[in-house]
């Protein structure tokens, strides 16, 4: 179906992307497989076309795009490409917002040129070994000593966190034993700080080019100039960008649907069973139909979805009910594409193995499904 959501102006930045993709990263992705990262270069390389600072003010030589679009245009085409792009994503569609929402101007004038350039690579560190998504449980902490914080705690399955120059952590600093979400602070950890530690790069069944670490601080001296935002207020500001954090992950769920399906029609028009094309069977035919079929309903939902947070109008409840429905939908498709491989599908050589395992975390991560219909109920006055 037609989509109208886009001027000619996000048409011309689709096809800039995809030739910068096509050329970049396509004949690369192999061998970031194997190391497991996406290279700073490429960060750099996509700095240089405008890409990392697109939501950057212009005074700090970004290019002052309220526009979301272009993000999702971004994510869009890297699924399209069968590719992924590391932590780009978290750092450019997560990250960035809660320095642009909070970051003083000091800290702009700091930190803003090295996000437009690509030089400058962040993460954000809020779960725990013990803490999942009760965030307002976190037992990392931060006491104010003079000028500094010292920080003290761990977090685990930090995305981007072994390439982050920043790591945007949220700690207590202090507790309101009437309300848990007082108290939790975003203070701003740069590499190299003494107690800082970035362990080990977790072994994940999927989402193999995208570094997620463990991080430990002990006794870590943070700057009160590292603070973002007034002490005290870190829950209040994390849910400040959930909707588009939750948008984030339903879109890349849906491009990566789309791309299986259309991964798959190539494979089942080529695959001979019993003397004939495996696409001429009835069932794959169905299969293949139903589900083009359900992802042409969750792109209306997701293009709605989209031009209501353009406007800032996406509700948290509505971001829930778009990130629960595209990440299932995302592991109904991958999973049936996979069946229409038969054996090859199991085999890594062939893209669809590595996008049934990429799919299995849309489900947990920025909120698991469960949250999603907990958030969801609660709209419903339930």
């Amino acid at each position: 179906m037609r989509r109208t959501g886009f001027t000619t102006e996000h048409e011309d930045f689709r096809a800039m992307i995809r030739d910068f993709l096509a050329r970049e990263a396509v004949p690369n992705f192999d061998k970031w497989l194997e190391t497991g990262l996406v290279p700073r270069e490429f960060f750099r390389q996509l700095g240089e076309l405008g890409v990392t600072g697109m939501a950057i003010p212009e005074e700090y030589g970004g290019g002052g795009l309220e526009d979301f679009r272009y993000n999702a245009i971004l994510s869009e085409e890297a699924a399209r490409a069968l590719i992924a792009l590391g932590s780009l994503r978290v750092h450019i569609d997560i990250n960035i917002p809660y320095f642009l929402a909070y970051a003083n101007e000091e800290q702009k004038q700091r930190w803003f040129p090295g996000f437009v350039s690509g030089e400058l690579l962040t993460s954000i560190a809020m779960t725990e070994p013990g803490t999942g998504s009760d965030l307002a449980g976190m037992s990392t902490t931060a006491v104010l000593d003079g000028d500094h914080y010292v920080l003290n705690g761990a977090k685990t399955f930090i995305t981007g966190g072994a390439q982050a120059d920043l790591v945007i952590v949220v700690a207590r600093t202090s507790r309101d034993e009437t309300n848990r979400r007082n108290g939790l602070t975003l203070l701003v950890v740069e590499d190299g700080m003494p107690g800082f530690t970035k362990g080990r790069n977790l072994a994940k069944i999927g989402l193999k080019v995208q570094d997620t670490v463990e991080l430990s601080f002990t006794d870590v001296r943070v700057p009160v100039a590292n603070r973002l935002g007034d002490e005290g207020q870190g829950f209040y500001y994390l849910g400040h960008n959930l909707p588009q954090e939750r948008l984030t992950i339903a879109l890349g769920s849906l491009g990566m649907a789309r791309a299986a399906v259309d991964t798959t029609i190539e494979y089942v028009k080529e695959r001979k069973v019993f003397g004939k094309a495996v696409a001429e069977f009835q069932n794959t035919k169905f299969e293949l139909a139903a589900m083009a079929t359900e992802i042409e309903a969750g792109q209306a939902m997701a293009d709605r979805a989209l031009a209501e947070h353009v406007a800032g109008e996406l509700s948290p409840a509505d971001a829930a009910k778009v990130k629960l429905y595209l990440t299932e939908l995302q592991g109904r498709v991958v999973d049936r594409c996979l069946q229409l491989f038969g054996g090859y599908g199991y085999i890594l050589e062939y893209p669809i193995a590595r996008m049934y395992a990429d799919a299995r975390v849309t489900r947990i991560y920025g909120g698991t499904s469960e949250v999603m219909k907990t958030i969801i109920s609660k709209s419903l006055g339930l």
